[in-house]
């Protein structure tokens, strides 16, 4: 290890603390170490858990306050901007591109909790409109759960985050945070952002650790709340061990993208691409199977073959990369053998090459078989498919008949079919000329099925993250 690495140390009860053991965190790009987390004890997580508990009973903000602490941690966020893009260029393997619109919307998507946090609020029940009840004032208060646990993935390492720990502080909560071991540098500026900017210390901690931490979490019965982004495995995992403890669960997709024979191409096409390899396809709702109706599947082929052959992959310091590595060799390989298994299946490679260590090129596919891999699971790099339909609700059917659903687009002119899709799509979003990828931060997002259930969203989280309770008044 470098003597200049960067050590990621463990925020436990308000105090920087260093862990029992440590993990390093690779260069995605070089596949070098390049930082250092530490890793807490089984009493280390208890104390953060305790730690946490007390905090929240003890704290005095107003939501006002807490309104307030999280605006200034997004200017901080931004101040800090270069730093961060070069943090997650190396631990994220992101582009310049990918990492300064992570910033921007990490730091809207604080704003928007400090909006909540200011109108956070219940509303008045009409008491006397039931019988027998002249008199009587009701109206319901929004109160915090208590502790937070936040399990964040790597793919968006500070505006996932972001999307967990503000609403839940907006709410008035302690956050116990358990970032990506990949990605863990970036969630520890925003821990210090958010310290700089006034939080009580006690009120959030930041553990880093794998399975095994998020294991300890689920163990501490202090927890009231569970917000989790990761695969369908892990979260049907967590919530078996959650029991009664609420949940909200973004999970694993299979992103599909409808292309019907009105569309505008010279629109749609530029947003598939960026939705199909952004982030190099690591996100839930990067475009995967893109369903193109037959009487322009030819002229789709051609066009996006030129478009994905031409874009520049490799080194994410390269100003002009626009692909850049995915998080792990491994992950790499895997991707690899999908593509091999799916050409052996019959499938043809319209653009893509060899991979190079954690790099795979850019890579559409045609004539997949939906029995293979690339065609049932999720792949969660860069690489589309593309798949012919003949009417409308054969592509609709192929979206439903998955286990997940996330997101879908749909570019069409015609209101009848957008507005149909729109009522029969099982799916957490539909997009009508945009794509599955399309996400807005005051929006509600999550998914239904196998994708989860929850929204995300402040003004939606925050509800998630608290709890109703009546009062009456007599007069």
């Amino acid at each position: 290890m470098a003597a200049d690495t960067r050590t990621c140390r463990l925020l436990v009860a308000g105090e920087w603390q260093d862990g029992c053991d440590s993990s390093s965190v690779l260069d995605k790009y070089r596949q070098a170490p390049w930082a250092l987390a530490q890793l807490p004890s089984r009493e280390q997580v208890a104390l953060a858990v305790t730690g946490a508990e007390g905090a929240f009973r003890a704290s005095t903000l107003d939501a006002y306050a807490r309104g307030a602490i999280l605006d200034r941690a997004a200017a901080i966020i931004e101040r800090r901007s270069d730093e961060l893009v070069a943090v997650m260029r190396a631990e994220a393997g992101f582009t310049g591109h990918d990492a300064a619109n992570e910033i921007r919307r990490g730091a809207i998507t604080l704003r928007l909790s400090a909006e909540e946090a200011r109108r956070f609020s219940g509303e008045l029940v009409p008491m006397e409109g039931a019988p027998g009840q002249a008199g009587r004032i009701g109206f319901t208060l929004r109160v915090p759960l208590g502790v937070v646990c936040a399990i964040t993935p790597f793919n968006a390492p500070l505006n996932t985050v972001a999307h967990k720990v503000g609403p839940a502080l907006a709410a008035g909560n302690a956050v116990i945070l358990k970032p990506s071991l990949h990605t863990p540098v970036t969630a520890c500026i925003l821990a210090e952002a958010l310290l700089e900017a006034g939080l009580p210390p006690g009120l959030l901690s930041v553990l880093h650790g794998g399975a095994q931490v998020a294991q300890w979490l689920l163990e501490e019965r202090a927890v009231r709340f569970y917000a989790f982004t990761g695969s369908t495995e892990a979260g049907r995992a967590i919530q078996q061990r959650a029991g009664l403890r609420r949940t909200q669960m973004e999970l694993g997709s299979i992103a599909h993208c409808v292309v019907c024979d009105d569309a505008d191409l010279d629109a749609a096409l530029p947003k598939i691409v960026n939705a199909g390899y952004r982030k190099a396809g690591q996100v839930c709702t990067s475009v995967q199977v893109l369903l193109v109706h037959t009487a322009i599947a030819a002229e789709v082929e051609r066009r996006l073959t030129d478009m994905v052959e031409s874009l520049p992959y490799g080194d994410p310091s390269d100003a002009s990369t626009v692909v850049g590595p995915v998080i792990s060799e491994a992950s790499a390989q895997r991707i690899e053998r999908w593509i091999d298994e799916a050409m052996a299946a019959g499938a043809r490679r319209l653009a893509g090459g060899e991979r190079r260590g954690a790099v795979v090129p850019p890579t559409l596919l045609a004539d997949v078989d939906p029995a293979t891999s690339l065609g049932c699971q999720e792949v969660f790099g860069p690489v589309m498919c593309i798949v012919p339909f003949d009417r409308l609700e054969d592509a609709i059917d192929r979206v439903n008949s998955t286990p997940y659903g996330l997101a879908t687009g749909v570019f069409t002119n015609r209101l009848d079919d957008a507005i149909r899709a729109a009522r029969r799509l099982e799916v957490g979003g539909v997009h009508i000329n945009e794509t599955s990828s399309s996400r807005v931060d005051l929006m509600p997002y999550g998914g239904s099925k196998d994708s989860g259930f929850g929204r995300e969203g402040p003004h939606y989280a925050i509800r998630e993250m608290s709890e109703e309770r009546m009062v009456t008044l007599l007069a």
